[in-house]
C-alpha cells in the first residue's frame, strides 16, 4: 500500500516516452496512485506510456486533451471523475519550449500567443477545472504546476516561453491565497534543464548559438556549471511532485520550488 493508493493524480503532456510527464506518473504509480495519461493526442507513444505504467500495477486512464481549450480542460477533469471517482493531484505540464527565436523576430501569432495560451492559460483552465472538483468533493487536494527554471531567469531566444513561466509562478501563488481555505495547496516546481524530447531540441539549438562544436561539448559545459554536476533528471522533477503531494506537504503552498542541482538559488 502506497501513501497514494485511492488517489488520483492527472498530469498534462505527460503522453511522451522519457519526458518529464512520464517520469512524474512513474513516480506516482510507483507510490499506489490511479494514473491519468493526457496529451494533445492518445497516440501510440501515449498508448506505450500508459502501458508501462499499467506493468508498475497503477490503474490508469488515457484522456486526450488540447489544454488551450477551457472546455476540453474542463472535459478532461470530468472524465477523470468518470473514471475514478476524484481528481486528487493535477499536475500542468503540458507545455511549449521548443520555439527559439531572437525577440525582434517572434511572430505574434505562432510563437507568441500559442506559448502563452499553452503554458499559462492551460495551466489555468486546468487548475480551475480540478480545484472546481476538489471544492465540490470536499477533501482538499494538491495542485502542481511545472514550471522552469526559465520562470526565475531570463533566456535569450525565449521570450514567449520565460514569459509564460515567470506568468506559472504568479498563477500559483494567487491561486493558493484563494484555494486554501478548501485544503487545496498549489505549488510550482522549476527544474533546470532536463534533457527530453522537448529538451534535445533545445540542446540542438543552442549549442549552435552559443558556438559550441557539438551538443555533446555543449552539454558538459551544462555540466561543468552546476554545482551537483549534471542537467536534471524526470526523477528529481517527480521527487519533488511526490513531496508536495504528500500529507508532509500540507502546510506548504504557493511556492516555486527550484530544483535544479543549485543552479538556481532564488
Amino acid at each position: 500500500m502506497g501513501q497514494f493508493t485511492g488517489k488520483t493524480i492527472v498530469v498534462t503532456g505527460s503522453g511522451k516516452e522519457r519526458g518529464l510527464g512520464q517520469g512524474i506518473l512513474q513516480a506516482f504509480a510507483d507510490d499506489g496512485a490511479n494514473c491519468v495519461v493526457s496529451d494533445l493526442a492518445i497516440d501510440a507513444e501515449a498508448d506505450g506510456v500508459a502501458e508501462e505504467l499499467r506493468r508498475r500495477g497503477a490503474k490508469v486512464a488515457t484522456i486526450a486533451c488540447d489544454v488551450s481549450s477551457a472546455e476540453q480542460c474542463q472535459a478532461l477533469v470530468a472524465q477523470t471523475i468518470e473514471h475514478f471517482g476524484a481528481v486528487d493531484v493535477m499536475v500542468n505540464n503540458a507545455g511549449i519550449g521548443f520555439k527559439m527565436k531572437p525577440f525582434l523576430e517572434v511572430d505574434t501569432a505562432t510563437e507568441w500567443d500559442q506559448v502563452l495560451s499553452v503554458n499559462l492559460s492551460g495551466a489555468f483552465y486546468c487548475s480551475q477545472a480540478a480545484a472546481r472538483a476538489m471544492v465540490a468533493k470536499g477533501n482538499g487536494g494538491r495542485i502542481i504546476n511545472i514550471a522552469s527554471q526559465a520562470a526565475k531567469t531570463g533566456f535569450p531566444h525565449l521570450p514567449a516561453y520565460v514569459s509564460s513561466k515567470h506568468g506559472m509562478v504568479g498563477l500559483t501563488r494567487a491561486s493558493a491565497v484563494e484555494l486554501g481555505a478548501h485544503g487545496i495547496t498549489v505549488n510550482a516546481v522549476c527544474p533546470n534543464h532536463v534533457t527530453t524530447g522537448l529538451g534535445a531540441q533545445q540542446n540542438e539549438y543552442f549549442s549552435k548559438l552559443l558556438g559550441f562544436d557539438t551538443v555533446e561539448d555543449y552539454l558538459a559545459n551544462m555540466s561543468a556549471k552546476n554545482p551537483m554536476g549534471r542537467p536534471g533528471l524526470p526523477s528529481d522533477t517527480a521527487a519533488a511532485c511526490l513531496w508536495l503531494a504528500s500529507d508532509a506537504a500540507f502546510y506548504v503552498t504557493g511556492e516555486a520550488l527550484n530544483v535544479s542541482g543549485g543552479e538556481e538559488m532564488h
